[in-house]
């Protein structure tokens, strides 16, 4: 089944009641109720040809700013804002820890995985444990400056998402922020607690937001302009 000249995968599920069509990373997916005809299918898709088209266009040229990482010893990753150069040593276990610039992943030479995989798999425990501990820090005093109190705190990797707040007052952050410039991370910070207090995108809750960080609007189009180049891809 194609639209033009892109393939289209088609989802069926039994819990399904109505048809969507998403375009996901260039990629055409239709969704619909077990049982649901093809050709009906095939007939809404071609009603939406423009549509679709246009979303993965521009979907495709978001993907090639992606970035891509080999790795390797003395490869650079973006640190908040700044960069920082990987220094690869050898030892019993498996150790991450930084040097002013610097970020040292000691790999274990017992490990039966590729060294590029555990550059990877040690250089993202580092950013995940980093991003737990300063955003959770962050988040409590920003809480505690505007009289808010917070649950917990949480960090993952999320495709969608850069943060959640739930209506238990716990919330959730994308560990993949501390890719962005600080000012970035801090509006994503101001954006989630204000949630605590509306949870909704009202302009109450955007009043909140420019209380707890003035002048965000800059920060939030920088999000929204390349959070899609936060990521650290394992090919």
């Amino acid at each position: 089944m194609a639209s033009h000249r892109h393939s289209v995968e088609i989802r069926y599920s039994s819990r399904r009641r109505t048809i969507g069509i998403e375009v996901r990373d260039a990629q055409v997916i239709v969704r619909a109720p077990k049982g649901f005809p093809e050709r009906h299918l095939r007939a809404m898709v071609a009603a939406k040809s423009g549509w679709i088209e246009d979303k993965v266009s521009r979907q495709q040229a978001r993907l090639q700013r992606r970035p891509t990482y080999q790795y390797q010893d003395q490869e650079r990753f973006p640190y908040l804002g700044g960069w920082l150069v990987v220094k690869v040593t050898q030892g019993a276990r498996q150790s991450s820890w930084r040097e002013a610039d610097q970020l040292v992943l000691q790999l274990g030479t017992r490990s039966q995985q590729s060294v590029k995989r555990q550059i990877y798999t040690a250089l993202t425990a580092w950013y995940r444990a980093q991003a737990l501990e300063i955003l959770e820090a962050k988040t409590k005093r920003l809480c505690a400056s505007a009289g808010l109190s917070v649950g917990r705190v949480n960090v993952r990797a999320t495709r969608s998402k850069w943060g959640h707040c739930t209506r238990s007052g716990d919330i959730q952050y994308n560990w993949q922020i501390l890719l962005a410039p600080e000012p970035v991370v801090d509006y994503l910070v101001a954006h989630e607690v204000s949630h605590l207090v509306h949870q909704n995108h009202s302009s109450a809750f955007w009043q909140q937001v420019r209380r707890l960080c003035p002048g965000f609007e800059p920060h939030r189009q920088w999000l929204r302009q390349h959070g899609h180049t936060l990521i650290l891809p394992f090919e």
